[in-house]
């Protein structure tokens, strides 16, 4: 009792101390620690520096983010775009002869062009100065510039090549022996995987922000774009982010940063480089990219569309709501009010779905629909168009 009285009072003092009792990997029992009835294991500990750190394996061909970072940002630059704006003088009363000849000149007003400045972020791809960005950082610019990391002065950009629809841009400087970029496999990178970004969000230059790839394959709508395959990632992407490169641990593009959710926080998305591989010859050579079309508007079969038609509680598809004049569909035979319900054999979930399924053939493709009309299952082919 006297022993064991001792030891208590030895463990409350250690315990008071900091101290700690570390059982062994066949797990002795505290009880047996105090007792002595078994020999608890030594474990040699690294002295404590107040800090605990955590570490995960990097896979092969991985580096650290401040040596990813270090090798990435001389290829990122920032972009400036300047957009002419309406001025006072596009009024109607004021472009009006009548109206100037009645009140004369005591209503001035500056006739010069006013502008606005956009700022944006691109990566070099190419030695001899070519940069691939955002379509909506330069959209409707008058003016393109270009500033390089560390460089004060800015440099003047041509447009080479651009698409809305995906919302990518090749921009052009003059110069040679740039550093670049190089392209990952977008399709490889898997959620949970580790990513970074490069940008200059709200204008503090070559800002960068890690975080995780939340999920892949998210269609959404952002104003008047439609994305239909974007890298949703919670490394924080702000204004100013877009354009700029998302990187995997082995320092390669994996995601062009396109946009941000403004209602919520950590959710950031990124164009996956696999589909800029589709159509980066055609706009570096300044082609314009054709995309399939079928030419309806649609909504998704739900209770109240299968319940005004009379579907069967299985049925999915998209309802026709419009046809387009002349277009794929209208040459096909599709009517409005036709559900479609598969498109060469694979069932179609929703109008995204069959977005997407499009979006995976080329112009003139043949394609076959399967179609419920006025309670009757028909097929119709189509041979896709380029959209105008």
């Amino acid at each position: 009792m006297k022993r064991f009285t001792k030891i208590l009072i030895l463990f409350v003092i250690a315990f008071i101390l900091g101290g700690a009792f570390v059982a062994d990997q066949q797990g002795i029992s505290l009880w047996a620690a105090l007792t002595g009835n078994e020999e608890p294991a030594t474990v040699e500990t690294q002295p404590q520096t107040g800090t605990i750190t955590a570490s995960l394996p990097l896979a092969q061909g991985a580096m650290t983010v401040a040596d990813i970072v270090d090798k990435a940002s001389p290829a990122v630059v920032n972009i400036k775009a300047k957009v002419q704006v309406n001025s006072i003088s596009d009024n109607p009363f004021f472009n009006d002869p009548f109206f100037r000849q009645f009140f004369g000149d005591q209503f001035r007003y500056d006739t010069s062009p006013r502008y606005e400045t956009g700022i944006g972020t691109g990566f070099l791809i190419t030695k001899d100065g070519y940069i691939l960005t955002n379509q909506h950082v330069i959209e409707n610019a008058a003016s393109v510039t270009v500033q390089l990391n560390g460089k004060k002065k800015e440099i003047p950009a041509q447009v080479v090549g651009q698409d809305r629809d995906l919302d990518l841009a090749v921009l052009k400087i003059e110069g040679n022996d740039y550093p670049v970029l190089p392209l990952g496999d977008s399709d490889k990178m898997r959620v949970g995987e580790w990513v970074i970004a490069i940008g200059q969000p709200y204008g503090l230059d070559h800002t960068v922000t890690t975080g995780v790839i939340s999920a892949k394959g998210r269609p959404i709508t952002i104003e008047d774009r439609q994305y239909k395959n974007l890298i949703q990632t919670d490394a924080a992407i702000n204004p100013g982010n877009s354009g700029g490169p998302l990187l995997n641990l082995k320092g390669e593009v994996i995601g062009i940063n396109t946009a941000v959710n403004a209602q919520a926080q950590g959710i950031g998305f990124a164009i996956p480089t696999n589909t800029v591989s589709q159509v980066l010859k055609d706009l570096i050579s300044g082609n314009k990219i054709q995309h399939p079309f079928l030419g309806i508007s649609m909504t998704d079969v739900d209770d109240e569309v299968r319940t005004e038609l009379g579907l069967n509680s299985d049925i999915q598809g998209v309802l026709v709501v419009e046809v387009i004049s002349g277009s794929a569909a209208a040459q096909a035979g599709i009517t409005r009010l036709d559900v479609i319900t598969a498109i060469d054999g694979e069932e179609i979930e929703s109008g995204s779905h069959l977005q997407q399924v499009i979006s995976s053939h080329k112009v003139g493709d043949k394609i076959t629909l399967d179609i419920i009309r006025q309670g009757k299952n028909i097929k119709l082919p189509a041979t896709l168009q380029a959209k105008q």
